[in-house]
């Protein structure tokens, strides 16, 4: 079931400490998206999209937290 309201800045606040104006509105947009589209992220999904926009990790990590993230959601192990 989605969320009524799409709040992850008041949610978690402490995510999107050291982000600036931009980085902020990126993830936030993205995360927008994908709300709109049914999709409601947990924590963690925002916790990996604005660690990479703060540049605490690099592509290759946020691929794979990704991917552990959506195996965990479906049960799947995580592809290696």
């Amino acid at each position: 079931m989605a969320e009524e309201r799409f709040d992850v800045e008041e949610r978690w606040p402490e995510l999107f400490d050291g982000l600036d104006v931009h980085q902020r509105y990126a993830v936030v947009q993205s995360l927008a998206a994908v709300w709109h589209g049914g999709w409601v992220p947990s924590r963690q999904d925002v916790e990996n999209l604005t660690d990479r926009a703060r540049g605490a990790i690099d592509r290759a990590e946020y691929v794979r937290r990704s991917r552990g993230a959506a195996a965990h959601r479906h049960g799947a192990p995580p592809a290696s």
